[in-house]
């Protein structure tokens, strides 16, 4: 639209709706970070065509209209808005800013709580009122349902309490409280909420406060609106923001653990660098942090805009949701022949990627979440997660979304699809020895890093050698020469080369159609290599169900050769630590099947490692103890870490807990470290870490 008159139109238009659906109805229909996009465009349009900027432009206001049912209540002082950042570029930007009008200064940074703005006024140190944000000027009076919030008190406590304060806080939902408030509706049949964010704001909004006591609703207090002391000393701790959370924990009010001090942008990195790890740690959501100078005399002296104090700023973290359309809804077959539907949606971007597909995991779970093709759906992707598609968003479906129904027979062969055990919620295609999905995911597999590690043997490759008749299944895959390579086009030249005068006069050998190509030589080098892998990458690459890496290097330490895991009981099996009964029976009927021997015995008689050397000379330091490592180590891989703490008799797990004795920490470790600093396990740098290998416990000191 080149009109921009039109265009700030539209854009007023569309984000006044979308403020109604957000703080009103507490049922969004675009993503937050749609909703932000929307707001940078009519600022962009706003700073080209100042005379567009009026008092009514959702860039001079505040939140929404308070909602039908409820009393409105004016503030005594204002609630404000914040402006957003998206990048390190735009919080030094900010500084830069404050730093030319009042010099440098300290930042207090903390947690963005996605919950919902409250206002609670306490009198002569008694609770009286607690009212939402609004439009910031007026909010709704939700006193009552804002007294069944355990842990916030009814009453001040301390030396300093004030005639009159507002007290500012966030509303929320604790992550687990959610989790456990929907698995309850599951049980019940009904349909689950969306995220705890918007179950918060529906909870507070209540008519009925009875209706509100059922949900464990928690409240953080971060700020101070109106304030009068009266006859009651101020408290000593005021001129700051960080005293500002002294105040309010010395008056019995919840605050954040989070907060930091912090001087210059290098500090605000590093700050919001780990609180981005470690939001997931959190007891409540969170989509950012807030950024406020800590000084409140210059606070004041920088002032405000219309709608945002000038000495703090909301940084957002990239979107971890987002809102797309599912265009389809489609089945894959993997390599344990599990049958699994995913979305296709249309590609959007969040956390840092572009995402196309997300799975829904079986028909139940597309069932629960109500997800029809066509539907604008929430798409959610933490860090480096598989994408998750939560739910519909309802608001906005038309009319001409359709249902899904799960395929009764196997896309790839056509065999009809089973449970593995009657009640399973994931169907099966049971022909796994000819089912061409599953035994292209398995070779597929096999080339993973994860398993032998064979850099060409991708699903391309892997697809190419199935359906040329090459590779019927994975037992003859070791046994592949040239002269197979030739009958699959993938791997061979398309048509003759031709050589210049110099290249003939020099002895150059040409490349004629049909030759295999430079990448089928190297898929025949890297399966070369393969076969000196360890022991238990081999056993990780026969994909036997619920044989991990971990059960594998278990299985691997414990019987040390492919023939003694064979030959061992079920007893014997799930005895070994780190594989437990199910995997044990796992095991013992995957060697039952003649077509599962068949590609072990091929594979021994084709050079593949069946048995692992047993270093004498590396005494057993770790018998008995329990190691996790997190973060880059520089004498050490992610494999070799765990290998060398297998091989001298420890466990190498991946979580830290109360039973775990010691954590390596490296570069850039993430919230395991944080873990075992809260559960009090100790934590060890690569040097010490070095030593314990060498001398166990002992050369610790």
């Amino acid at each position: 639209m080149t009109d921009p008159r039109a265009r700030h139109q539209e854009l007023v238009q569309d984000i006044e709706a979308h403020r109604h659906a957000y703080y009103e109805l507490a049922a969004p229909t675009v993503s937050d970070a749609e909703y932000d996009a929307l707001e940078r465009e009519l600022r962009e349009i706003e700073a080209l065509h100042p005379e567009l900027a009026t008092p009514e432009s959702p860039t001079q206001t505040v939140g929404g209209a308070v909602a039908s049912g409820f009393a409105s209540v004016k503030h005594r002082e204002r609630m404000m808005s914040l402006d957003n950042a998206f990048s390190i570029e735009d919080i030094e930007a900010w500084l830069g800013r404050v730093e030319k009008e009042a010099g440098p200064q300290t930042v207090v940074c903390e947690p963005k709580i996605d919950g919902l703005s409250i206002s609670l006024t306490y009198e002569n140190g008694t609770l009286m009122r607690g009212v939402t944000r609004g439009d910031g000027t007026t909010g709704e009076d939700v006193t009552a349902n804002v007294l069944t919030i355990t842990g916030l008190p009814r009453a001040l406590a301390g030396d300093h309490v004030p005639a009159l304060v507002e007290v500012r806080g966030e509303v929320f939902l604790p992550v687990a409280a959610f989790e456990e408030l929907n698995a309850r509706l599951l049980e019940d049949g009904k349909a689950p909420y969306a995220n705890p964010r918007n179950t918060a704001a529906g909870s507070l909004r209540q008519k009925d406060p009875a209706v509100t006591a059922t949900r464990p609703l928690a409240v953080t207090t971060y700020a101070l609106g109106a304030l009068e002391w009266g006859d009651t000393t101020p408290h000593p701790s005021i001129g700051t923001q960080h005293g500002i959370y002294e105040v309010l924990a010395s008056w019995g009010l919840p605050v954040t653990a989070h907060a930091r001090v912090v001087t210059g942008v290098d500090e605000v990195d590093a700050y919001l660098r780990d609180l981005e790890e470690r939001r997931h740690a959190l007891v409540h959501e969170i989509d950012g942090a807030v950024l406020k100078v800590d000084d409140r005399g210059v606070q004041g002296a920088l002032g405000s805009t219309s709608r945002a104090p000038r000495w703090a700023i909301a940084y957002k973290f990239p979107p971890e949701e987002v809102h797309t359309t599912l265009e389809d809804i489609r089945v894959d077959v993997g390599r344990t022949g599990r049958v699994t539907p995913y979305g296709v949606m249309t590609p959007v971007l969040v956390a840092g990627s572009t995402v196309t597909y997300a799975t829904l995991h079986n028909a139940h779970e597309v069932a629960r979440k109500g997800v029809l093709i066509g539907d604008t759906v929430v798409l959610r992707k933490a860090g480096d997660v598989i994408p998750e598609i939560v739910g519909p968003v309802v608001a906005a479906r038309t009319g001409e979304e359709r249902e899904w129904t799960m395929p009764t027979d196997c896309p790839s062969c056509g065999t009809p699809l089973v449970e593995q055990k009657e009640g399973d919620k994931d169907l099966r295609c049971p022909n796994a020895e000819g089912c061409p999905a599953q035994i292209v995911d398995r070779i597929a597999f096999i080339g993973s890093r994860g398993a032998l590690d064979v850099e060409v043997l991708g699903e391309k490759a892997a697809a190419a050698l199935v359906e040329s008749g090459v590779l019927p299944n994975e037992a003859g895959l070791f046994d592949l020469t040239e002269e197979d390579l030739r009958r699959v086009p993938l791997f061979t030249y398309e048509v003759d080369e031709k050589l210049t005068k110099k290249q003939q006069e020099a002895g150059v050998e040409g490349r004629k159609a049909g030759d295999v190509s430079a990448n089928g030589l190297k898929l025949l080098e890297n399966l070369a290599g393969a076969r000196t892998q360890p022991l238990w990458r081999v056993v990780v690459s026969l994909s036997i169900r619920h044989v991990g890496p971990t059960a594998s290097r278990a299985l691997a330490t414990a019987f040390g050769s492919m023939d003694a895991i064979r030959a061992a009981s079920e007893e014997e099996l799930a005895a070994v630590d780190g594989v437990g009964p199910v995997i044990a029976e796992s095991v013992l009927q995957w060697f039952t099947v003649p077509w599962h021997v068949d590609i072990v015995d091929r594979w021994a008689a084709a050079g593949v490692r069946m048995e692992d050397e047993r270093d004498e000379s590396v005494e057993r330091t770790l018998e008995g103890l329990t190691v996790v490592a997190t973060g880059s180590l520089e004498g050490f891989t992610r494999d070799s870490v765990k290998e060398a703490i297998i091989s001298r008799g420890g466990k190498a797990a991946s979580s830290v807990s109360k039973k775990t004795h010691y954590v390596v920490v490296g570069e850039n470790a993430g919230s395991k470290a944080a873990k075992a600093e809260e559960l009090g396990v100790p934590t060890l740098d690569e040097a010490a870490f070095v030593r314990l290998l060498e001398g166990g416990p002992a050369a610790l000191g």
